[in-house]
């Protein structure tokens, strides 16, 4: 029998979607909780690059969520200051032959006409913005509201603004009803928390948490893996990519995909990705997809040829067949909401999120329409061999160090978690 509840919500996942779901709530007068196996972002959110995108999403539900995100991420800037490490550089999509750059633009006038910023670059004009791109590109589109965050720093941050009691290093083992079938609690190998509400914030591990409702929902891993360069002065100004990685983050294909995608940090080092592959939850280091990152990256900015790679590392993204997150209340399971799903667009949806998950707790009218994120929407059960992919209980953190240059591909040397 649970004891009257100490908390308002519990808030399963200590990642950036859940610190945002406690900070919302935490605003909203609620009495907040969060449970996590692992530390503060020590799962997907640790293994993110951070980005806040708008202008690698086609008009619909997700690009409405991003550009709700895009104004509360400046406010929670203003509010947390600069150690989230906010940086509203701005991206630029880039297509190497004037039939990629047709359909930018055509993609472009779509995203324009529900608001986002979207402005043709001619080829003649991409070095004024970039000024160490490849020659020959088709030309390009520049996205003004696109930005990064540090986004393990922006967990921590969000969840210390949000003065939620925290039980990190804690797995919940199962969701406690009432005998009508309402969630009312999470006990954990430590502890029982009582509540009136519990959120399913658990990334990649979403699907587990659903299933200890009793409820399906189809979260499953898609690996991806980050080059981080030595420190270099400021040679990337802005979130760059090539045109296809658009497509490469809209399909559903288990196959490795890569695209490159190129990015400065404030302190210096380049980021370079992107690669989506469903392998479950396997860890292995890949070193074909390193090298195809490494000659992609270096294939749009030439400069970093010869450029030492000083380490890499890898996660899973939470993945849905839609592409949409499950964001809100579970119809199924009084008591039960969702904020898991978002894929590779976790950080940069985390706010919105948070907004609309505090909205439905408190019963307020929300910011948008919850429905299209609904955790029912999915009429068949998971396919075969997904549970296989969920079982592991690994943590997705950082990888092993990678050492070596472009010129001659990277040489591993794995040294565990890095």
């Amino acid at each position: 029998m649970l004891t009257q509840p100490s908390h308002d919500v519990v808030v399963i996942g200590a990642g950036v979607v859940g610190a945002a779901c406690a900070y919302y709530a935490a605003r909203a007068g609620l009495r907040v909780a969060v449970v996590d196996r692992g530390p503060v972002a020590g799962g997907t959110t640790g293994a993110g690059e951070g980005n806040l995108l708008v202008s690698d999403k086609e008009p619909g539900p997700e690009l409405d969520l991003a550009l709700l995100s895009t104004g509360l991420w400046r406010e929670l800037a203003e509010e947390l200051g600069p150690a989230v490490e906010y940086e509203p550089k701005g991206g630029l999509v880039v297509a190497a032959a004037p039939a990629g750059f047709d359909a930018l633009r055509g993609f472009a006038a779509r995203q324009r006409a529900v608001g986002v910023r979207a402005e043709e670059i001619p080829a003649d004009e991409l070095p004024a913005l970039e000024p160490h791109l490849a020659p020959g590109l088709a030309g390009g589109v520049h996205y003004p509201q696109d930005a990064q965050v540090q986004p393990a720093l922006a967990a921590a941050h969000l969840l210390r603004a949000s003065g939620a009691d925290r039980h990190l290093g804690e797995t919940v083992r199962a969701l406690r009803t009432t005998a009508a079938g309402a969630v009312c609690g999470v006990v954990t190998d430590r502890r029982e928390l009582a509540a009136a509400a519990v959120v399913n914030a658990a990334g990649t591990w979403g699907g587990e948490v659903a299933a200890l409702a009793g409820v399906d929902l189809p979260v499953m891993p898609r690996r991806g893996f980050v080059l981080v360069t030595e420190p270099l002065p400021r040679i990337v100004r802005h979130k760059v990519y090539a045109a296809d990685y658009v497509a490469d983050v809209a399909s559903g294909s288990a196959a490795l995909q890569t695209s490159a995608v190129v990015e400065g940090t404030p302190a210096g080092p380049v980021l370079i990705g992107a690669s989506r592959e469903r392998v479950g939850f396997d860890r292995t280091l890949s070193v074909e997809v390193l090298q195809r990152l490494a000659a992609q990256a270096a294939a749009l900015f030439p400069v970093l040829r010869g450029v030492a790679v000083q380490r890499a590392y890898r996660g899973f993204r939470p993945y849905l067949p839609d592409h949409l997150p499950a964001v809100g209340a579970d119809p199924r399971v009084p008591g039960l909401y969702h904020a898991c799903g978002h894929e590779g667009a976790g950080i940069g949806l985390a706010p919105a999120t948070g907004l609309l998950i505090a909205q439905q707790l408190t019963g307020r009218p929300t910011a948008l329409d919850p429905a299209p994120f609904r955790a029912d929407r999915f009429p068949a059960p998971a396919p075969a061999g997904t549970g296989a992919e969920r079982a592991a209980t690994e943590q997705a953190a950082t990888g092993p160090f990678v050492t070596g240059s472009f010129v001659t591909g990277p040489s591993v040397t794995d040294r565990g978690e890095a």
